[in-house]
């Protein structure tokens, strides 16, 4: 099983959009709003062994809120 299919993601706290998964060039995780581009801090791995709990730890702020949005007004 997949990491993607392993984590569940709320809706966005923003827009109620859908989260998506993101894994940026092997070297780290974020969650990223598929409508509005709201997203969770980059969380880096160093270790391949290290990659699962990265992507956890997205999943995890992202599902407790802890994201940031950029525009006019945030």
């Amino acid at each position: 099983m997949s990491l993607h299919e392993e984590l569940s993601l709320h809706d966005c706290p923003y827009c109620g959009g859908a989260g998506l998964l993101e894994e940026e060039q092997g070297w780290c995780w974020y969650v990223m709003c598929m409508d509005c581009g709201a997203q969770t801090a980059q969380i880096a791995y160093k270790r391949p062994e290290e990659r699962g709990e990265a992507a956890s730890t997205a999943a995890r702020l992202w599902n407790f809120g802890k994201i940031m949005r950029s525009g006019i007004g945030d």
